[in-house]
């Protein structure tokens, strides 16, 4: 495959973190504005030496201008990694106990509250979108609510390092998966039955050189969507829900969407029954992109069409 349509998992996030590291050394002493100032230089090497970054960002946001009005060209690359990495900066200060949690807003919230007083567990399935540690972090004070997070950490292990350095507790509630086994599953379950809450991405296609997917219109035009979610979220039958996290007028909001009570696929024509799933996920992925655009963070061509199996979505 060529450098231009690399698989996601294979991209080096490491020197970006590395800068990261100083970007955040520099906040914590001088504080907001002398990150920013500091920021674009950083931005605009990262910008230079990783083309195919680059070239992701530039695809996204000009599909995206036909719904809403942003910059493109260098100009909205560079907005759109500023954002990418206000976004990590605000991941580090959650972890370093220096972001104001109290500010966030929840949109649809008593739904999950109503679940963990029954103790009731669910399947949440988020996107590369804004910043979902606000979840994490948050459970933690939640004293009934318990998260599972499903990640595929080998493209992100430099960071997820620096995590750590912040506040050891930050690996305590993922669960590196690459696929999903039987016993991955059981466990799961059990995770389920117990009350917990699973997290699971729907917006990145699996580390497999097969993987299984499905199709949906996404800022017009089609895209291969992870079955895996809606797959799990019938092995579990528990109510699934999506689950976003944005920055609007200067406030982080957290949003939780009911997608089904419960999903139930057929054995024979499984595609007829994950299609409209998987387009319900990139329809609401849309809405939520186009209110905040410079927050999506999927930074590979995510319109190019993988190798796909033979009736995959089917399997």
């Amino acid at each position: 495959m060529s450098a231009a349509k690399k698989h996601w998992a294979n991209i080096n996030e490491v020197s970006f973190v590395a800068g990261m590291r100083l970007l955040f050394a520099i906040y914590r002493v001088f504080g907001r504005w002398p990150f920013r100032v500091v920021l674009y230089p950083v931005l605009l090497w990262y910008v230079l030496t990783q083309p195919q970054a680059r070239r992701a960002s530039l695809d996204y946001l000009g599909r995206v201008r036909h719904y809403v009005p942003v910059s493109v060209g260098t100009k909205g690359v560079l907005r759109h990694f500023a954002s990418f990495a206000e976004s990590i900066l605000d991941k580090m200060l959650l972890w370093g106990g220096l972001f104001k949690i109290e500010q966030v807003a929840y949109r649809g919230a008593e739904q999950l509250d109503r679940l963990i007083n029954d103790r009731r567990g669910a399947l949440l399935i988020c996107a590369h979108l804004g910043n979902l540690e606000l979840c994490r972090v948050l459970a933690r004070q939640h004293t009934n609510m318990r998260l599972t997070i499903l990640v595929h950490t080998k493209h992100a292990r430099a960071f997820n390092q620096m995590l750590a350095t912040l506040d050891p507790a930050s690996q305590l509630n993922l669960m590196q998966v690459t696929e999903m086994t039987p016993a991955t599953a059981m466990l799961l379950s059990e995770k389920i039955a117990d009350g917990e809450f699973v997290v699971i991405a729907g917006d990145r296609v699996p580390v497999s050189a097969q993987p299984r997917v499905a199709m949906a219109d996404f800022l017009g035009a089609q895209a291969a969507f992870p079955v895996g979610p809606y797959v799990l979220a019938s092995i579990l039958q528990c109510p699934t829900y999506l689950l976003f996290s944005t920055q609007h007028d200067g406030r982080a909001e957290i949003f939780f969407e009911l997608l089904r009570e419960s999903v139930k696929l057929p054995r024979k024509n499984r595609d007829d029954a994950l299609r409209p799933l998987v387009t319900d996920y990139a329809q609401r992925l849309q809405h939520h992109c186009l209110r905040a655009p410079l927050q999506w963070f999927n930074f590979y061509d995510f319109w190019h069409l993988p190798v796909l199996e033979k009736n995959d979505a089917s399997r």
